[in-house]
């Protein structure tokens, strides 16, 4: 009862590696900069581009679209912490959890869908246009989105209640869900069920639909006759299994475990590849080694 209560947070980032403060800062700029341009840069090339208006690449944009949200919750506030102001405000960081737990929601459930239309497009071309229609796309990105809010908002209401009085100190970056409940003084067991079973889902569940997807994908590389066409099959399969296994992977580890295993060096390591690195990676490996997007790139460019 005589225990003060948590108004705002110290986000303490990487403030034990005093001696690479500059080379972090340099690197996490470029880092924002790179997805920053390279997602604005495919949302504007593919919404001025009549013939790149298909089901592909309307999921790109929205693939985009929250690496975007990811990047721009995350990272301004992390340089911004870089550089001395490192304390955020309770709502702030509450704001912060919301905004990050949809983009990530978000992200893994668009996985799916887009290895889904790969899956159509290869597998079954014959019925492409009537299994990936308008309304299909529409219905599909509207329960992406739809989930991936109910999911952070059941999640950050879970943690509004919970009292943070023994320290405001997150050991972590950004406010993230197992450094938070690590610092509560009330039982945190609801919020690490919700959280695995969150993961269970989003996580596991999408990782599978997406492995078995590209599974099939492989069967029908197989019987193509070319082998140029194999290899250019293959080369586009393989980068993207390896973003998706990296960022599964991550966000599995992070929160498929209990806050108190929570470890300060390891798992800031592990987030910055799902908040930083793939974000980044996403705009190199699905649509700027595409000949489409170059030629609507170069397009673009050119009128400006």
């Amino acid at each position: 009862m005589n225990q003060t209560m948590v108004t705002n947070f110290v986000i303490l980032g990487f403030s034990e590696l005093p001696h690479l403060q500059v080379l972090l800062f340099l690197s996490f700029l470029c880092l924002y900069m790179a997805a920053l341009s390279g997602n604005l840069l495919i949302v504007v090339a593919i919404s001025a581009s009549p013939s790149l208006h298909t089901p592909m690449y309307f999921f790109l944009v929205n693939l985009a679209m929250v690496d975007l949200l990811c990047t721009s919750t995350i990272l301004p506030k992390l340089l911004d912490s870089m550089v001395g102001a490192m304390t955020i405000s309770y709502w702030g960081c509450m704001a912060q959890l919301f905004l990050f737990t949809w983009s990530l929601g978000a992200e893994l459930l668009l996985f799916s869908a887009m290895a889904y239309d790969r899956y159509v497009a290869i597998c079954h071309p014959l019925h492409y246009s009537a299994w990936m229609g308008p309304r299909v796309c529409a219905l599909l990105a509207g329960v992406v989105w739809t989930i991936s809010l109910t999911n952070t908002s059941v999640n950050t209401g879970l943690i509004l209640p919970l009292p943070f009085c023994s320290s405001n100190l997150v050991e972590h970056f950004f406010c993230e869900i197992p450094p938070l409940l690590k610092l509560s003084c009330a039982p945190t067991h609801l919020n690490e069920v919700m959280a695995f079973a969150a993961d269970v889902f989003l996580a596991v569940g999408n990782f599978s639909v997406t492995i078995l997807s590209y599974g099939c994908i492989v069967v029908s590389i197989f019987q193509i006759r070319s082998a140029e066409g194999k290899r250019r099959a293959f080369s586009t399969c393989s980068a993207h299994l390896i973003v998706v296994t990296m960022y599964y992977s991550t966000v599995i580890y992070t929160y498929i475990r209990p806050a108190s295993s929570y470890s300060l060096n390891k798992d800031k390591v592990v987030s910055v590849i799902y908040t930083s690195v793939a974000p980044t990676l996403n705009p190199l490996i699905y649509t700027l080694r595409n000949k489409d997007v170059k030629v609507a790139l170069r397009r673009l460019l050119s009128c400006c």
